[in-house]
């Protein structure tokens, strides 16, 4: 594929609460592609999607979609009955990184640290009774509490709870995203993100990304410049900067991740990164971590873009 011009079909869009961060993800991506002189063409998920990639079968297909869709497997398991290669995790692994429960427990699985948590639907609260379910959990877990919805990203639906009585708060919060949730014990300390890219050598860590914001971490925080500071690479000693490159590194393989992938994890206290959430499709935006990681890295991100593209054009699907 190095030969040519690879010709790539970018899906941004869709219909998730996360519609503007993929519009913003794909229109960069797109941008960095042209420049590295990839033919890109930019494509929302609707009606006219299918026809589209029938009759143009492209080379590659890069889903920059965020949220339920994009990232739960559903798109992909649709490239893979079309026959079409693609930029990033299989049907399979997507559902696994999709699931905060169930990528906490693959990765504790892999020995990477993760705070204890507990996974409760909405329904026990009414055949238990909310109040009886909160106090079960604070008795054991104690404070504080990270309450986020069992799936999803861009911090929609998440809180910090730091006292009893805001956690029912939290879980109307949290409900409003997602019929399940996650409650984890807080972990106090330096939160990083690290991102993994693999263009056929096997996976490797790019630099840590240090995020320090006043306030949660929440969606504005995210993708509102100047209300989040960064540090490209982390402000880490050595040893610990390889701690979370192994850890993400080990997580990317522990879930079958493929091309990319960006880990959030938090150091605690004793230097040890605690696992919190792996993200299969990472956004691609103005303020997005992986770019960030790669920039420090001192890569061309359309370069970096290019040679994922030509990675996955030579990889095999799940199906």
């Amino acid at each position: 594929m190095s030969d040519r011009t690879p010709d790539v079909l970018v899906l941004a869009g869709g219909l998730s609460h996360e519609r503007d961060v993929s519009l913003r993800s794909g229109r960069r991506v797109a941008e960095s592609l042209r420049a590295a002189g990839v033919e890109v063409t930019v494509h929302d998920v609707d009606a006219g999607l299918l026809p589209t990639l029938r009759e143009v079968r492209p080379a590659v297909v890069w889903p920059l979609l965020h949220g339920a869709t994009g990232e739960d497997g559903s798109v992909r398991d649709v490239l893979e009955l079309l026959g079409l290669p693609y930029v990033g995790a299989g049907p399979r692994a997507s559902r696994c990184a999709w699931s905060k429960p169930v990528a906490k427990t693959l990765a504790a699985q892999a020995g990477v640290a993760t705070p204890r948590f507990v996974t409760l639907p909405q329904a026990l609260f009414r055949e238990l009774g909310a109040g009886e379910v909160l106090r079960t959990v604070l008795d054991s877990l104690g404070l504080p509490l990270a309450v986020k919805p069992s799936r999803g990203g861009s911090a929609l639906g998440v809180t910090l709870v730091r006292s009893a009585e805001d956690l029912p708060r939290a879980m109307v919060s949290c409900f409003a995203y997602g019929d399940t949730a996650l409650l984890e014990q807080a972990v106090q300390g330096t939160e990083v993100a690290v991102s993994v890219v693999d263009t056929g050598d096997g996976p490797r860590a790019l630099p840590a990304v240090e995020v320090v914001t006043e306030g949660p971490y929440d969606y504005d925080a995210r993708y509102v410049p100047g209300r989040t500071e960064y540090f490209a690479p982390a402000r880490l000693e050595p040893d610990v900067a390889q701690r979370v490159a192994d850890a993400a590194v080990a997580v990317h393989r522990a879930l079958g991740l493929r091309h990319l992938s960006r880990t959030d994890l938090i150091i605690d206290a004793d230097g040890v990164p605690q696992f919190i959430d792996v993200n299969s499709a990472p956004g691609m935006t103005e303020t997005s971590l992986l770019p960030q990681a790669a920039l420090a890295d001192g890569q061309d991100l359309g370069a970096l873009y290019r040679a994922i593209v030509e990675a996955a054009a030579t990889s095999p699907g799940e199906g």
